[in-house]
This record gives C-alpha cells, structure tokens and sequence, in this order.
C-alpha cells in the first residue's frame, strides 16, 4: 500500500511517521508514504506555486500547473498510474467515517493532495481528482493534518500494527460492536479518589462482563450518538435483552 502526499510543507509529516504505535505500519513497509512538494515543479526562482483569484476576493490560490507537473512525477513513478485515487481534501468532500476507513485500508493506496490557502484551482481538480474527503463541518488551515487523519486511521488497521490483533475491532463504529460507541474502560487501582471500578467488571464472571460492557454500548450511543443506535435497529443488530438496557436510559 503506497500514499503519495502532496504538500507544501512535507515537514509536517516527519514526526508522524517516526513516532507512536502507527510508524510500525511505516516502517515495515506494510504503509509506504512519500512526500512531494509542489514546489520543486514550480517555475522561476521564487518557485511560486500560489496566485490571486480571478474575479478578486481575499487571499491567494494554489496554481494548477505545479499541481499538475507533480502529480504527473507520482503517477510516472507508480507502477499503477492509471488506477490510483487521488485524493482532495475539501469542505465539498464526503465526511470521513470507519467505513471509508476500512475501504481504504484494503486499498493499494492513493495521491493525497494537501490544499492550502484559498484553495487550489478548480481546473486541476476536474482534471485529476477522484475523490473529496472531508473530516467534518470546520475549515483546517490546510489539508496536511486531514490527510494525517486519514493515514493514521488506514496505519493502525493493518496486521501487527496495534500490540492486540483484536484491538481495532473493539473501536467505537465498528461492524463487531453493531457500530455502536465503544463502552468505558477502567485500570489499576480498583479504588481511585473514592470511585471504585464497576462491580460488574470485578466479579469476573464473562458474561456478566459482556454484558455490562453491551449495555454500556448501548446506552452512551442512544445518549450521544441516536443516529448509530437506530441504524443498528434498523439492521436488527438490537435484541430484546437490548432494549430492556435501553429503557434505563433517562429521555432528554
């Protein structure tokens, strides 16, 4: 799996694929990013890469031939040229969830194009870009830390990356828990400040544990997230030991 990242300040990117849990991923070659620079297929000696808009308006906007002359550069070193997805990140964009996660976790990767400024000229993005992502209803200062996101979501569902294979699959939205929200965790001691761990959680009896945890699930999603609990009814992932948890859940 391979991601090409344009972006006009790669330094960005040096901490991230050196430190934490995700860099095994990197390392091993299990994730291979490169980072490009628009800059160094710019024209001129300031290398400029950025204009005003025409019509007028605030601010600048990223010119389309360096986008151009550096993604033809990725595509020329890609064995797989013509099928690689690139990608935008824009407010335009499809929001970012465990699903696309998934997908593109057991994908052979993509160009990911980093924005900045104004935003960048629209005739490069109909004539290259595939796909528009967007991490939410707020505007970033440039696509580098979207882009991130995505790349350490993609990183740590892959083999070996995370210490417990089964890790992922205990994640808040994810198909093994009927995309529900993850339950609350507690560790050593069992007794801090006065708040002692649930009963249930030491009694060590696995189905209660289960059970608790279940319920748990169910009832922070039908607080904070509805919209995940009935699209779980829906798909009849919710049972009738289910909906007896959920009738202790207090009604706004």
């Amino acid at each position: 799996m391979r991601f090409d990242v344009i972006s006009l300040f790669p330094e960005m990117f040096s901490p991230f694929l050196t430190s934490g849990i995700a860099r095994r991923a990197f390392e091993s070659g299990l994730v291979q990013v490169r980072l490009w620079n628009p800059r160094d297929f710019a024209d001129g000696n300031y290398r400029r890469v950025d204009d005003r808009p025409f019509g007028g308006g605030p601010g600048m906007v990223m010119m389309a031939e360096p986008l151009a002359r550096c993604l033809r550069a990725i595509q020329a070193d890609r064995a797989d040229a013509l099928q690689v997805p690139v990608v935008l990140f824009s407010p335009l964009g499809q929001a970012l969830n465990h699903a696309a996660v998934e997908s593109w976790s057991a994908s052979a990767g993509a160009v990911l194009v980093c924005g900045r400024y104004e935003g960048i000229d629209q005739r490069f993005i109909d004539q290259f870009v595939t796909h528009q992502i967007s991490l939410g209803d707020f505007v970033l200062s440039g696509g580098e830390i979207a882009a991130l996101a995505l790349l350490d979501a993609v990183a740590r569902l892959q083999p070996g990356v995370l210490n417990d294979e089964g890790s992922h699959q205990l994640d808040s939205f994810n198909p093994a828990l009927d995309g529900l929200l993850d339950c609350p965790h507690y560790t050593r001691p069992e007794i801090w400040e006065e708040h002692p761990v649930p009963d249930a959680l030491m009694s060590g009896h696995h189905a209660q544990i289960d059970r608790w945890r279940r319920d748990q699930r169910l009832q922070l999603t039908a607080q904070r997230r509805p919209d995940l609990l009935e699209a779980a009814r829906a798909a009849g992932r919710i049972s009738r030991q289910d909906e007896a948890a959920l009738k202790a859940v207090p009604r706004p």
